[in-house]
């Protein structure tokens, strides 16, 4: 038989322990609600992302793919790691750093058509820079900047 103090200790532990599990469970799901997953435009073309799931895709800015609406901050661009290309939309001011044959990341979501809608697209620092998730993509394409003058796929 229990003593009536080390069972109301016990209950105030359990009762501890119940809230801590509850505080981490939502902490948690929170934190996987708001996660970008990184991916190659190798991996979007094998269907590795899902319509609608929020990811960031890395990539070069393909040479002669931006296009601008004149009346408009629309733009469209195709990314690519020099084996597949990503069609971006993207509605918004680019960055200053924003041009073609540079590297990008792109945060957004896929649409049903297969276009990705850009929510942010994110430009390198300086001329030598490459984010590390855009060069470790290139790099497991075997492709890189160097060796891959970026001329449009006719």
């Amino acid at each position: 038989m229990m003593k009536p103090h080390r069972r109301k200790r016990l209950g105030i532990i359990l009762f501890i322990a119940a809230g801590l599990s509850v505080a981490i469970g939502l902490t948690l799901f929170a934190l996987s609600q708001n996660i970008d997953l990184f991916f190659t435009p190798t991996q979007v073309a094998q269907g590795e992302v899902n319509p609608g799931d929020r990811v960031r895709i890395g990539g070069m800015v393909r040479e002669g793919s931006v296009e601008s609406a004149q009346d408009s901050l629309q733009v469209r661009f195709a990314t690519t790691d020099y084996v597949h290309d990503v069609d971006v939309y993207y509605e918004g001011i680019l960055p200053d750093l924003f041009r073609e044959g540079q590297g990008v990341v792109v945060e957004g979501s896929i649409d049903p058509n297969g276009v990705f809608q850009a929510s942010r697209v994110l430009a390198k620092h300086d001329e030598n820079y490459m984010s590390p998730e855009v060069k470790a993509a290139l790099d497991a394409a075997g492709a890189s900047a160097d060796n891959h003058p970026m001329q449009p796929e006719s």
